[in-house]
């Protein structure tokens, strides 16, 4: 099983990755399945969510972190606080 990888890119790494460019995403407090049809980057802009990937351990991220989902990976979404991201699949 491939992980959740998560990073704290620099403004140029953004700016390089052309990542504020990407379309935005936003979603209320709430807590939902999920599955990855291909692997998803994204920049998390506010906000705190926990991803509980099936046969996985939970992992944490907020404002500030990169987040790289892995194609096929089922999951279960906790979004703690609204949420606001970049993000691009593929």
């Amino acid at each position: 099983m491939t992980h959740i990888k998560i990073s704290r890119p620099s403004t140029q790494e953004l700016e390089e990755m052309g990542v504020l460019r990407w379309d935005i995403w936003e979603k209320e407090e709430s807590e939902f399945p999920w599955h990855y049809d291909t692997n998803e980057h994204c920049y998390i802009l506010e906000g705190r969510a926990e991803v509980n990937p099936s046969g996985g351990e939970p992992v944490e991220f907020g404002a500030g972190d990169y987040v790289v989902f892995p194609e096929g990976m089922d999951c279960t979404w906790k979004i703690t606080e609204k949420i606001r991201k970049h993000y691009k699949f593929g």
